[in-house]
């Protein structure tokens, strides 16, 4: 719809800046000076300056988009293409290559079979463009007008999160986690990595900056099992982290920097976002496999000009017309997962012969091949061993475990307040295992005395203290037998094994995103050239943003429609 914006025309046709606002926050261009020729906000200071109403520059109601891919960021997308953009909605067509929408953000199962959840969201309150969109979408328990953001307050506001076991060791005691443990020379590393400039920083590691002795403290346990970082991992991906979280250092080690939600992932975000779009106009297409784009490239340019997709295991293409646009789900983190349950495991062994061989790095290996400036998926594919972790999810009767677990709680696990406040690490795990009970029910249909709880772990290929196996080889019921030996239970196995129901995901690219990298291997947002496609994801490349976070993938949605549209 076109909108008439007349009486503005003298200002909007003879202004510089009109269309070209930096809406992605780059703090190592700009410099913070006020001049007369800088009279908009350094896009580090946007804040709620950026709540205006865009006024899109022409009118987009014969345009198309297709959105490849319905996770997180797919969706987010698809919601800014309509509130800013002015898009109709009946115009937006999502393909996906599952069943369900969502992607990495699931959350499924029942009482009888077994939940399962292959991963949970750490939230702050600082994400700018998650809260942004969030504050639009209906409420799911609450009656208009409230929103998700509104329950999401309400939740959190009257029940602050916090923890009192944030460590345990020697069977289940709980370690003190008052200090961090960083002696003076390795707090002095942390300030000169926050100074260091990011392009001193490619393809280093952070065991190849940090001594022994950092990764050996109570800092370093929280901050890697808090966002999943191993000691290999990048060390630039670190440093941003460490800007991006500075304002919660203080509340680490108890996680009272964190809000959690009521429910699970895919239930407190994905359902409410996928019916607020739905009731639009926007089109869901699953079980739609997009295998490449046809790009046509010269020195105007690179247009898409089709999608080839197979349905049924048809392949056939979906033209793009100039006036239409392309999103497309970089990578994934949950390509290929594998799954197991009480006596079975995921996986044998792990095989690195097989990385990036599957659907969503195919899509991103084509799109490499026909430019440079598509980046190099093989950075963050190609090494399984680095980049997989196991988690396992228990659906929990009354057990020895459910009442050890009270001993860690802040509240009653089933009076549905915070229970754990976050991951309980176990700190002579050779496994480095956690396990979290966020508030129940964690699913909204989940009866009164199950509870769901969440187990991780980093060092899943070595051996366990209790189960001579690695990770990936273990039944659930091994697992479950590993982690209560660390609780100091292994007396009571048979009562937890006959109460708890086991279900595992192997994740072969889970950290990817967190691979070593250098500049150019991941692409831009709209990459140089690009007229017609937005990459949206976690391996895409932003300015100062992190990876592995709800508020980056919704922050690549945002920046792809606004560049792709010039808002």
């Amino acid at each position: 719809m076109k909108l008439d914006t007349s009486k503005f025309d003298k200002v909007l046709n003879t202004s510089a800046q009109n269309g070209k606002f930096n809406h992605e926050p780059d703090a190592s261009t700009e410099i913070a000076k006020n001049t007369h020729k800088k009279t908009l906000p350094f896009a580090d200071q946007i804040g709620n300056y950026q709540r205006n109403k865009v006024i899109p520059l022409k009118s987009f109601d014969n345009s198309k988009v297709y959105i490849v891919g319905g996770g997180i960021a797919g969706l987010s997308a698809a919601y800014y293409f309509i509130r800013d953009g002015r898009v109709p909605a009946e115009n937006i067509t999502f393909i996906e290559q599952l069943h369900v929408e969502g992607g990495s953000m699931d959350g499924a199962g029942n009482a009888k079979d077994g939940y399962i959840i292959r991963g949970g969201r750490e939230m702050d309150f600082t994400y700018e463009n998650l809260w942004d969109m969030f504050q639009d979408i209906p409420a799911t328990e609450l009656p208009e007008p409230y929103s998700v953001l509104d329950e999401y307050r309400l939740v959190n506001d009257n029940d602050p999160n916090y923890s009192i076991a944030r460590l345990i060791h020697n069977k289940g005691i709980v370690k003190d986690f008052s200090k961090f443990g960083l002696n003076k020379k390795d707090q002095l590393a942390i300030i000169k990595l926050l100074l260091k400039k990011k392009e001193e920083l490619d393809d280093i590691t952070i065991e190849q900056y940090f001594s022994q002795t950092f990764l050996d403290s109570n800092f370093w346990f929280f901050w890697r099992t808090m966002f999943a970082f191993e000691n290999w991992h990048s060390l630039l991906e670190c440093k941003l982290y460490m800007h991006r979280f500075l304002h919660a250092i203080d509340g680490m080690r108890d996680f009272s920097c964190l809000v959690f939600p009521k429910y699970n992932q895919y239930d407190t975000y994905i359902k409410p976002l996928r019916e607020f779009l739905q009731k639009k106009g926007v089109k869901l297409q699953f079980n739609t496999l997009v295998s490449d784009l046809e790009i046509h490239c010269d020195i105007n340019g690179k247009v898409v000009k089709s999608l080839v997709v197979n349905v049924d295991g048809k392949e056939t293409t979906i033209p793009i017309t100039e006036n239409d646009y392309v999103i497309v789900t970089t990578g994934s983190m949950t390509e290929d997962t594998a799954y197991g349950d009480n006596t079975t495991s995921p996986v044998l062994s792990i095989n690195n012969t097989t990385s990036g061989l599957s659907a969503g790095w195919k899509l991103w290996k084509n799109l490499a091949a026909k430019s440079e400036v598509f980046g190099r998926p093989e950075k963050f594919c190609g090494n399984i061993e680095k980049s997989a972790w196991e988690s396992a999810t228990l659906t929990c009767k009354p057990s020895a475990f459910t009442e050890k677990l009270k001993e860690y709680s802040v509240n009653d696990p089933y009076s549905g307040k915070t229970v754990t406040g976050g991951i309980i690490t176990i700190t002579d795990s050779n496994w480095l295992m956690s396990f979290t009970c966020n508030r129940q029910p964690h699913f909204p249909t989940q009866p009164d005395d199950v509870l769901v709880i969440w187990v991780y772990a980093l060092y899943m290929d070595k051996e366990g203290n209790y189960i001579k196996k690695a990770m990936p080889a273990c039944t659930g019921n091994e697992i479950l037998s590993e982690l209560c030996y660390h609780l100091g239970i292994e007396d009571q196995i048979d009562n937890v094994v006959e109460n708890t129901i086991v279900r595992t995901t192997f994740l072969p690219y889970i950290t990817s995103m967190f691979m070593p990298r250098a500049k150019g291997d991941r692409p831009r947002v709209v990459p140089e050239g690009c007229k017609n496609l937005g990459l949206v994801g976690q391996f895409v490349e932003t300015n100062n943003d992190i990876v592995f976070t709800m508020e980056s993938s919704v922050r690549t949605a945002r920046l792809a429609v606004y560049e792709l549209l010039n808002l």
